[in-house]
């Protein structure tokens, strides 16, 4: 079957054509709504989300929805979205004090989105975000009285935390393409780039069908389920809810094989596509803020690293990495695998925290490979081996495992 062809359904030219418009409609209209990140990303949604009583709509195939997923123009839009996150991972507890020590620096501030948007990798959160075409975005992260907004207007990137009253600020382009592609960057993604990161990764080892309607956010939808056809894969399925006017994506939701909650889902509680009012992407700091300034920031940092390290450090670093890297297997169950060229570390002499955190979340394992400890969580498993092999995807342990013994 040919990449991303849809089962029973012939994926012919204009298809192709939509899916290369998606990716260029993505790269000109971005509407920060939710995390990701990558990791982005593992965000679960409670389930109020959708209302009773799924809305009758037209038929349509999944090749149709796709395309109308591709279509979608909407650049305006305001309302609330809701994210909680179930990577399954232990509780975090005394950890961020076992770490303390170890740095030896500080946090340059506490709105630095790098630093504060990582709070969005568990717990529930509610988020009120506006956009207005790709250059006037704003996204407010509520946590009982306290606020925390990340705005982007014109060439500024500024964020602001109420808690503790420090903003960060960083001109998004007048500082150079690596300084506006650095803010782009930092921004959540939304559900659209979510969903065109998984359609572009369907292929034949990829079921795409429509698995029906929902009501979400007070908007008709209808629903893409995204389910892989291998064994050996943590991702049980994607579903992806489509404003059936518009095509806007307004819920992800990606589930693993271990049940429970779904490790990603990200969604609309209210919608608005009309334009929200040029204030809304207004910001000056308040009085009393400590301000900080990312560019100036990270031009202090560079002026205190060893001479050579820089650009070509970075590369020869790189090069150096990739030497041991190889990739195993296809789609959803492709493994990296590289050789670190050192034995495992100890964790004996780590703080307790520390210790008690790996112990919590890994599992030793042996094998014809020999020994090693697993790392898991409900999307993205590692195999560390005593040797210094590190097998790393959104696998099983056992899949893990088998590449070791495999040599490969």
């Amino acid at each position: 079957m040919a990449a991303n062809e849809v089962p029973g359904e012939t994926v012919g030219e204009s298809r192709d054509e939509a899916r290369g418009g998606a990716r260029r409609k993505a790269s000109r209209y971005v509407v920060p709504v939710a995390v990701a990140g990558v990791a982005a990303a593992t965000i679960g949604l409670v389930p109020a989300l959708a209302a009773s009583g799924d809305p009758d709509l037209p038929e349509i195939t999944a090749q149709q929805l796709i395309e109308k997923i591709a279509g979608s123009e909407t650049q305006t839009l305001s309302g609330t979205f809701k994210v909680s996150t179930d990577l399954g991972l232990p509780a975090l507890g005394g950890l961020a004090s076992g770490l303390g020590g170890l740095g030896g620096g500080a946090v340059s501030s506490t709105a630095d989105p790098s630093q504060k948007l990582t709070e969005l990798a568990s717990g529930t959160h509610t988020l009120r975000l506006a956009a207005d075409g790709p250059e006037r975005q704003r996204l407010t992260l509520l946590d009982g009285s306290d606020e925390y907004s990340l705005i982007h207007n014109g060439d500024d990137l500024w964020a602001y935390d109420s808690r503790s009253n420090e903003v960060f600020h960083e001109k998004d382009a007048s500082e150079g393409p690596a300084a506006g592609e650095k803010g782009k960057k930092e921004l959540p993604a939304t559900p659209k780039e979510l969903a065109d990161e998984v359609l572009k990764a369907a292929g034949d080892t990829t079921s795409i069908t429509v698995d029906g309607t929902a009501k979400v956010a007070g908007r008709d939808a209808y629903q893409l389920l995204i389910k892989p056809k291998q064994a050996g894969s943590t991702v049980a399925s994607v579903k992806i809810a489509v404003d059936a006017a518009n095509g806007t994506p307004l819920k992800f939701t990606l589930s693993s094989v271990e049940g429970g909650k779904p490790v990603v889902d990200a969604g609309f509680t209210k919608v608005d596509f009309a334009r929200p009012d040029a204030s809304v992407f207004a910001f000056e700091a308040p009085k009393g803020a400590k301000v900080t300034e990312g560019a100036a920031e990270e031009a202090r940092k560079q002026e205190k690293l060893p001479e050579g390290f820089g650009k070509d450090f970075e590369k020869e670093f790189a090069k150096d990495f990739g030497k041991g890297l190889n990739v195993i297997g296809e789609g959803w169950t492709t493994i990296a695998r590289f050789d670190t060229g050192a034995p495992a570390p100890e964790t004996d002499e780590a703080p307790k925290e520390i210790r008690g955190f790996l112990d919590s979340f890994g599992d030793e394992v042996t094998g014809k490979f020999g020994s090693g400890t697993v790392f898991k969580t409900k999307l993205v498993n590692a195999l560390l081996t005593d040797d210094g092999k590190v097998y790393v995807g959104a696998v099983t342990k056992d899949a893990l495992v088998d590449a070791a013994n495999a040599g490969r």
